[in-house]
């Protein structure tokens, strides 16, 4: 896996390097801010972009300005997205494509360091990783919105797919069957309104119903 970085804190891009290093995952270029960003992009064509959402010189939203930027050139490149604090749009504008993996977690997980590549492994291979925190105040900025007809088992089994987990993976943590866990996705795929044509990205359209509530 090969990687290009956008952030700005040494201190932190430097630990990132060594994180990955260790773990055998290539750092293509280490980058400041945005322009860098996406000419590394174009230069190196790495398998994943990690970024800051807020990047010089207004330290905004450039970095995800970017990324977004990133997946027009390159529909479906891996992104994911490191932030100090959970930006509820930011989050929505990221996964409002559906397409290729995306992540968004906050930076004190990245010194969690198997989790952490964990989830670089997990947006490389096309899945959507957020945050815990980032998704328990989703869920709960969606409070009256379409995901009230879910029940409580049906809620727990979504958060969990919103982290990347498969139904055996969920049914392990929920201590219930697999069997289980596939009639409450389809429950939950029910009440949210995902068509079985659209399957591919029903688990990922999921998660988005949460964002688009919170605007």
């Amino acid at each position: 896996m090969r990687v290009v970085i956008a952030e700005d804190n040494a201190l932190l891009s430097t630990g990132l390097e060594l994180i990955l290093s260790a773990r055998d995952i290539g750092v293509d270029a280490v980058v400041t801010d945005a322009p860098g960003l996406i000419a590394a992009v174009r230069t190196h064509a790495p398998d994943l972009v990690v970024t800051d959402v807020r990047l010089p010189p207004t330290f905004r939203d450039e970095g995800l300005r970017a990324a977004l930027e990133l997946r027009r050139m390159r529909p479906g490149l891996p992104i994911l997205v490191l932030s100090q604090y959970v930006e509820h749009v930011y989050a929505r504008d990221l996964l409002s494509d559906g397409v290729g993996g995306v992540g968004y977690l906050l930076k004190d997980r990245v010194g969690r360091m198997s989790e952490f590549v964990d989830s670089l492994r997990r947006v490389v291979a096309g899945e959507t990783v957020l945050d815990p925190e980032v998704l328990s105040q989703l869920m709960t900025a969606a409070a009256g919105s379409p995901l009230e007809p879910l029940s409580p088992r049906e809620h727990e089994v979504l958060a969990l797919m919103a982290r990347g987990l498969d139904n055996g993976e969920i049914a392990e943590i929920l201590l219930i069957t697999a069997n289980a866990v596939h009639k409450h996705v389809g429950n939950i795929f029910g009440k949210l309104g995902l068509l079985a044509s659209d399957a591919g990205h029903r688990r990922v359209r999921a998660v988005l119903t949460y964002l688009r509530d919170n605007r």
